[in-house]
């Protein structure tokens, strides 16, 4: 910071990233905002406070107030985000505890073995309130070590947080009930942790149950890739039951054996960074994050950026409600301290000073807002219409939930018959049970609809639809949805254009009138209409195609003449050569919009055709052969 000498004025560093607003700038600047507005004015910009400008007029700005300017752009926030990681050696590493999560199909226990591994009865109410928002906890084993349980809605969460870059989880566990077998939801948990490429621990639940059948488990587990140590493979399946709480101590040695393969370790001496599990804004509070540190050791006064967010750690307390100062790594703990409310998923860092971390909050903010700002509409069936006429949809995309597995097989079926060569459906992903958030991810992604039958998105899933831009349609009639679904490919079919002759009429006279050629016609049926499409034909064969550029009855211009009348017309372009005895033909083009129906009768008419041609010409070989 210097000072001249004929004035107090400070000059300052201006820090400039790509897009800056006006008010940011002046803020910077410390200037007024009224005064950089009216140097844009003099430069012929007229913008208000809250307007961005770019770069270039931003610095120039800063020149016209004396200032010095630096301009960040995404390489220089690359690296100051890397400058808050440290460098780390192998020496300075030790092991940390592995992080779980449970995933599985709904009533097959997995609350029920969270609850019986930290013996608490979370369903009870007894854990209180502070577990269930951070959402995860440690639990020490028999041996002193720890595990990191993340508690998360399911699989929807889990795969939010992947997607977001965050490989928060070690191991998974999958929970089967042994008296009930693989369910869809568990074939879609087991896509989710294939996807993240992490192990995979089954705990076969319920097996104190007189229908358990764990043998059935473990050979429905091979249909899925997923093949147990029992029959040669590396998946191991440990026979539990959450409720007697047999099996647990045997689960827990497979999870501590599973990450001492993984040879899971971290620096505690480093800065810590993590990943936000969860983020509200508590009334009493302010904003507060569930976060599992992955590495280093987080203190009461660090300052920290968690995506386009930046704060200082105020408080932080664990999954207990203990108040601590610091945490190492795979701890779950809560702080308080954000600026506002951050997203799940997020990576978590510690920053070296305030500046750092608002240079790094501010940039992401602005990139966040510019993809906001260039998001395009989701499909939702009233839109696609406007689309058709610009050649962008090709195909249907769907994703189908229902509230049994035989009638999302029905609805997939139905839907599947509809498409032709034209146009088809394509179903994404169909499964039983309410629409996810999970759901509505895919279908933003895949630019599709989600069809609903007799169930209903959840509150989360209802958030994201309208967040994204998503259309979410409900049915209780299965013939309604097909019937939407037809309307929908129906509108994606090009028309079909049938011609119509309107009229005819004869040249009977060329007449010259102040060097123009006018034509003298008799119409001899239907009408002659002005502007309207004609063909000259000359004994019999098209001459010309146009259209009508002037049609009168003796000195009045009409728009047009009927049968047995008399008129004079003119071509369009100055067409002339026309001669008497020449014919003129008007007709127009009559759109037809075409049905499913129409378009796979026309289709298995084509196959019929193509199938006699091929037996006539197989029959005209088979004789030239004779």
């Amino acid at each position: 910071v210097t000072s001249t000498n004929t004035q107090d004025k400070v000059l300052r560093e201006v820090t400039i990233s790509d897009i800056i607003t006006v008010q940011e700038l002046a803020n910077r600047m410390t200037e007024k905002v009224s005064d950089v507005i009216k140097k844009l004015m003099m430069m012929g910009q007229m913008v208000t406070q809250n307007q961005s400008i770019d770069q270039e007029t931003a610095a120039l700005i800063v020149e016209e107030f004396g200032h010095t300017y630096k301009l960040v752009n995404d390489n220089a926030v690359k690296q100051i985000t890397e400058s808050l990681k440290n460098a780390t050696t192998k020496k300075e590493l030790i092991e940390r505890p592995p992080v779980v999560t449970v995933m599985g199909h709904v009533d097959h226990g997995k609350t029920s073995l969270l609850d019986a591994l930290r013996k608490t009865h979370v369903a009870d109410g007894e854990a209180g309130g502070i577990t269930q928002h951070i959402g995860a906890y440690q639990v020490k084993t028999e041996s002193g070590r720890m595990i990191t349980f993340l508690d998360t809605p399911g699989h929807e969460a889990f795969t939010s947080m992947r997607a977001r870059g965050a490989s928060v989880t070690d191991i998974v566990i999958l929970i089967v009930a042994a008296d009930d077998g693989i369910m869809p939801q568990t074939v879609e948990a087991i896509r989710h942790a294939k996807a993240a490429e992490v192990p995979i621990i089954v705990a076969i639940n319920k097996c104190d149950k007189p229908a358990a059948d764990p043998s059935r488990v473990r050979q429905e587990l091979l249909s899925h890739d997923l093949i147990p140590e029992e029959f040669g493979g590396d998946i191991v399946c440990v026979e539990i039951s959450a409720k007697a709480g047999t099996g647990l101590d045997t689960l827990e040695e497979m999870i501590l054996l599973q990450a001492d393969v993984l040879e899971l370790s971290a620096n505690p001496e480093r800065r810590a960074d993590g990943v936000v599990v969860e983020s509200r804004l508590d009334k009493g509070r302010g904003p507060i994050a569930s976060v599992i540190i992955s590495r280093g050791t987080l203190k009461v006064g660090d300052v920290f950026v968690a995506g386009s967010i930046w704060g200082r750690v105020r408080a932080m307390m664990d999954d207990k409600g203990n108040r601590l100062t610091e945490a190492g790594p795979a701890t779950p703990v809560e702080i308080q301290g954000l600026q506002s409310v951050c997203d799940a998923g997020d990576t978590f860092q510690v920053a070296t000073s305030d500046k750092r971390a608002r240079e790094v909050a501010a940039f992401r903010s602005q990139k966040k807002r510019e993809k906001v700002a260039m998001s395009h509409a989701k499909t939702s069936l009233d839109s696609i219409f406007s689309k058709i006429a610009e050649g962008e949809v090709v195909k249907l995309s769907v994703v189908v939930k229902g509230d049994v597995q035989g009638s999302v097989e029905a609805i997939t079926d139905s839907l599947s018959k509809l498409a032709t060569e034209e146009v088809k459906v394509q179903v994404i992903h169909s499964a039983v049970g309410v629409i996810t958030e999970n759901d509505v991810n895919l279908a933003s992604a895949s630019d599709a609809l989600i069809l609903g039958f007799n169930v209903r998105a959840n509150a989360q899933a209802r958030t994201a639809a309208e967040r994204d831009g998503i259309e979410v349609r409900y049915y209780s009639v299965i013939y309604s949805l097909v019937d939407d679904v037809k309307a929908a490919l129906t509108g994606l079919l090009s028309p079909d254009f049938e011609e119509k002759v309107t009229g005819r009429a004869e040249i009977r006279q060329v007449m010259l009138i102040n060097k123009l050629k006018i034509f003298g016609a008799f119409v001899t049926d239907g009408k002659l209409v002005r502007n309207g499409k004609i063909r000259l034909l000359r004994e019999g064969v098209v001459y010309h195609e146009g259209s009508l550029d002037s049609l009168r009855r003796f000195k009045d211009d009409v728009k047009e003449v009927t049968e047995k009348y008399e008129c004079g017309l003119t071509f369009d372009g100055g067409f002339s050569e026309v001669l008497e005895g020449d014919e003129i033909e008007t007709y127009e083009m009559i759109e037809i919009k075409r049905t499913l129906e129409d378009v796979k009768k026309a289709e298995k008419e084509k196959a019929r055709l193509a199938k006699i041609a091929k037996e006539e010409a197989e029959m005209e070989a088979a004789m030239e052969d004779e």
